[in-house]
């Protein structure tokens, strides 16, 4: 699944879920790329809903959203399509 960020440096999140919504890859554009690479790292292999839980919400500076906050939007997303 490709993911169009709003309101962040990132432009897209590209990524894949399994049958159990196991996060099988995750990929941004953009953005601050070894923060991203780290979170992409640490999210991998993870169940979908309990990334949501730890990522939501969060904030970069004065924006009211973050990579973190779009990649939780994105899952929600693609969790609700499996």
């Amino acid at each position: 699944m490709t993911y169009r960020t709003k309101g962040t440096c990132s432009s897209q999140i590209d990524l894949e879920l399994d049958e159990e919504h196991i996060i099988r890859s995750v990929a941004f554009t953009g953005g601050c790329n070894g923060n991203l690479k780290g979170i992409c790292r640490l999210v991998t292999g993870r169940k979908a809903e309990e990334v949501i839980g730890l990522l939501e919400g969060t904030t970069c500076g004065f924006r009211k959203t973050s990579c973190p906050d779009q990649l939780a939007k994105a899952l929600k997303l693609a969790a609700a399509r499996t």
